[in-house]
């Protein structure tokens, strides 16, 4: 039996089925996860099934979690999806189920979980997603809810469909996607909305941004500057790709500033590898984008020092 056939098999097995992703979610945190538990409500009407975690926070468009309480766990399938790592699980009680099922599309560093699909050349996990759906042989079945979350999932993950990542595979997903009810144009224009303080926020960047003689280009967020910009460190996030539009730029770095002071560090690339970077500062990712943890000052400064030494390794071997 495939994985995908065990992981059918489980979700046939259980009565109550609880689904996780990961913390500070993005549209494939919420689409695998929304969008595989509208499968199965789909499929199984009877099934008790719960997508839980933090809030959704500016992708409460998209979707939103549901609270339960810690008995509902008992005896429950858990599953994770797109949470590369167990710290990054939303919610630990994740822990509390009867059996643990992992689906992610980021590498398997940390294979935790009594059964794990992982796929690292996926262009998400709501791809995968679709392909579990797709193999079932009719046991699970799309609806126009799931399709929705599912499509801008990929949307999302892909960068529009115009990272490496997207495949002849991945349009062929979106197309599918789109046969249902889901108003995709919609969906594409609301994820490419930002706010005027976000707008503000780009003009920020473009003043603030260092470009290194490694090409290497970085920037700061500070909490004074979100205060007075008028922006969340969730909603910094919208500005993490922009100077891979710069010419000249090879990787790239955003550290913003989090209410305990610490640093969230968004790492990007168009050639040099940084995930193995990223994982040495508690974060980990794909190998052109990843995320990462700073503690100060000192600790931005090295990551710095880091990423130039990899991009000049990287121009040298080209």
């Amino acid at each position: 039996m495939t994985i995908p056939e065990q992981i059918i098999a489980k979700i046939e097995a259980y009565d109550t089925i609880i689904i996780h992703r990961h913390v500070h979610p993005d549209p494939d945190a919420i689409g695998s996860q929304v969008g595989l538990a509208e499968v199965i409500r789909n499929s199984f009407p009877t099934k008790k099934v719960y997508q839980v975690g933090s809030d959704t926070g500016d992708l409460a468009w998209l979707a939103n979690v549901q609270s339960i309480d810690e008995a509902t766990y008992q005896g429950a399938l858990v599953i994770t999806t797109d949470a590369a790592n167990s710290p990054r699980i939303s919610d630990d009680h994740y822990q509390d189920g009867a059996y643990l099922i992992k689906i992610d599309h980021h590498p398997n560093d940390d294979p935790y979980g009594d059964l794990n699909w992982v796929l690292p050349d996926a262009s998400s996990t709501s791809e995968i997603i679709i392909d579990i759906v797709n193999d079932s042989q009719g046991r699970l079945q799309f609806n126009d809810a799931a399709a929705r979350v599912l499509y801008a999932g990929m949307v999302g993950d892909t960068g529009r469909f115009m990272f490496d990542s997207t495949s002849p595979h991945t349009m062929n997903c979106a197309a599918q996607m789109m046969t249902f009810d889901i108003q995709h144009a919609k969906i594409n224009q609301r994820m490419n909305e930002i706010t005027l303080e976000q707008a503000k926020l780009q003009g920020y960047l473009f003043d603030q941004l260092q470009v290194n003689q490694h090409h290497v280009a970085y920037l700061v967020v500070s909490q004074a500057t979100q205060a007075r910009l008028h922006v969340s460190a969730q909603q910094v996030h919208s500005i993490v790709g922009t100077p891979g539009r710069l010419r000249g730029v090879l990787t790239w770095v955003t550290f913003v500033e989090q209410d305990d002071g610490a640093y969230r560090v968004h790492f990007r690339s168009k050639g040099p590898v940084i995930n193995e970077l990223a994982k040495q500062h508690a974060g980990g990712g794909h190998p052109m984008a990843s995320g990462a943890n700073a503690a100060d000052q000192a600790e931005i400064e090295q990551i710095i020092a880091e990423l130039s030494a990899l991009a000049d390794a990287y121009q040298a071997a080209q």
